[in-house]
């Protein structure tokens, strides 16, 4: 069953009135719109509203003529007719946004940020489950007493994503202040009975986004723009009837989620049994050996050889401590870091097959493990900053969530800091998605643009006689311990390069590497009609 599907159609019927009967004895949606008029009246005497926050209030009605028409505040009436989407109950009325909210805009310029302080959110911390406080930015209280009103919503307001991730209206529930970047916005309901939810419900409706498609008229739409969004139009029931709506939604929202979270189970045993065939693969029970095969130990020195011709061409950097290991006569495995040896075995946590070896993670990397740069974002540029977002849960790779990089920065990229295909991507910070695994291939990016990584993203890049599939898949295995190994603070914990770079990695011979990731693409290919059925 779509319930994506089943949910809109839930929304849509809500704001054109049709999952709820009407009451004739309620107090029509005129009414409560007159009080709203009355009370930004009562406000602007007040200095709590200026003129400009009132001068494209209009008010709509529907004439002798059984037609639309819209008073401006100069008195002129205009038929709208046209611009009526559909018919609604008797005791409704059509209304713009900006006569029925104030809107704001955050913070339009990036702050200093400190270890401590005011909490400072932007569109990564919003989703569909509301606003994620955990690992906020922080903001001085100096300068956050010095942010536009427009940067400092209150509880009650509806926080919703402006650039990137788009709508996902929420309630703000925190007592606290907090300001928010420019990514973000908020509605400020002016009159407090006015239903929150019901907000949230039209702006999660087709009615929506219908009209944010006719604004952007084919563009490649990168915003919501505050100016447009002011002349929305939007269906008003009446007060109580609103209540019923939201009441009502609710419980039909929540038998669909029901039936998503069935599906969701479903998709669970998928999940497990893609980690019980990586567990396989990486202990050398996935695939037979083939005594034929060149082992792993000669694989690994034509590892040094390249490795050596490359630090000869000044293309990368000898290791401070070049490690080697290797198992003696006694059974146990030994590390050799430049003229001491040492016995590892309490490391090593599973047997393999003979033609196996054990590396660190490092040795087996053409580029150095690190994380990316602190962006600096742009509307619109030739180059895309992979954050932690693209690295999405349960869909892979997503390109479509990078943002823009501003190339007058470029300087600070090197070549080898472009993204490449097969390039191991890990999260690295962040409650949540900290140690989440991804490879990212081309055909990922279909934009065609360079990508760069963010500072909160690790590539993991191997020598050309690793397997990318396969590295990925060892580390993909290890997922849930690197979830655990992020240090700091509980809101800033993060996973750093030198753990990944002393991570031991299994190393198969090459030929069963690639049999590993035929058998892997095979398998995963096959789960994936399970899945792609279950949506």
């Amino acid at each position: 069953m779509d319930t994506k599907a089943l949910r809109q159609k839930i929304l849509d019927l809500a704001i054109r009135g049709k999952l709820v009967p009407q009451d004739p004895n309620d107090e029509p949606a005129e009414v409560l719109l007159e009080r709203i008029r009355e009370q930004k009246q009562q406000m602007l005497k007040e200095g709590k509203l200026k003129k400009k926050d009132i001068k494209n209030d209009t008010i709509i009605f529907k004439g002798e003529d059984n037609l639309h028409y819209e008073k401006l505040q100069d008195g002129t009436v205009k038929c709208i007719e046209d611009e009526i989407p559909f018919e609604v109950p008797e005791g409704w009325a059509w209304a713009r946004v900006s006569s029925v909210v104030q809107i704001y805009l955050g913070l339009t310029h990036t702050p200093d940020y400190v270890n401590k302080g005011v909490p400072f959110y932007s569109v990564k911390d919003i989703s569909s489950g509301g606003l994620d406080t955990s690992n906020p930015k922080y903001i001085s209280e100096e300068e956050f007493d010095n942010f536009p009103s427009g940067a400092k919503p209150q509880k009650g307001d509806i926080l919703f994503g402006r650039v990137g991730t788009l709508g996902k209206p929420t309630v703000v529930e925190i007592e606290e202040p907090f300001g928010i970047f420019v990514s973000l916005g908020f509605f400020r309901k002016i009159y407090e009975d006015f239903s929150s939810e019901y907000i949230m419900e039209w702006m999660d409706s087709s009615l929506f986004w219908n009209q944010v498609s006719v604004n952007v008229k084919g563009a490649v739409l990168t915003n919501l723009n505050t100016g447009w969004l002011s002349r929305f139009l939007m269906p008003i029931p009446p007060i109580r009837e609103q209540v019923k709506i939201s009441d009502y939604v609710k419980v039909l929202l929540a038998k669909t989620n029901f039936i998503s979270t069935t599906e969701e189970e479903l998709i669970n045993l998928v999940t497990v049994s893609k980690s019980k065939i990586l567990d396989l693969a990486i202990r050398g029970k996935l695939v037979p050996q083939d005594p034929n095969d060149e082992p792993a130990s000669v694989l690994l020195e034509r590892i040094r050889a390249e490795k050596e011709e490359l630090i000869k061409q000044g293309k990368i950097k000898r290791d401070k401590k070049e490690s080697i290991i290797f198992r003696g006569d006694d059974n146990s495995y030994y590390e050799k870091i430049d003229d001491e040896v040492f016995c590892i075995d309490e490391e090593i946590s599973y047997d393999i097959p003979d033609t196996w070896s054990w590396m660190r993670l490092e040795n087996c990397c053409i580029k150095e493990i690190r994380r990316g740069k602190s962006p600096q974002y742009t509307e619109n540029s030739n180059t895309l900053v992979f954050a932690q977002k693209c690295n999405t849960k349960y869909n892979g790779i997503n390109i479509s969530l990078a943002q823009y990089l501003d190339e007058n920065t470029l300087n600070r990229y090197p070549a080898d800091e472009y993204m490449q295909d097969g390039d191991v991507v890990i999260n690295s910070t962040g409650t949540g998605t900290l140690g989440r695994v991804g490879i990212y291939r081309d055909f990922n990016n279909t934009t065609g643009l360079s990508i760069v990584p963010d500072s909160h993203v690790t590539i993991i890049r191997g020598f050309s006689c690793i397997c990318s599939q396969y590295l990925y898949a060892f580390i993909k295995a290890h997922q849930s311990e690197l979830e655990k190994k992020g240090e700091g603070s509980t809101n800033q914990k993060e996973l750093k390069p030198l753990t990944l770079k002393e991570m031991l990695i299994a190393v198969p011979p090459l030929s069963e590497q690639k049999h590993i990731d035929k058998f892997i693409n095979v398998a995963f290919s096959r789960l994936a009609i399970i899945e792609k059925s279950l949506n």
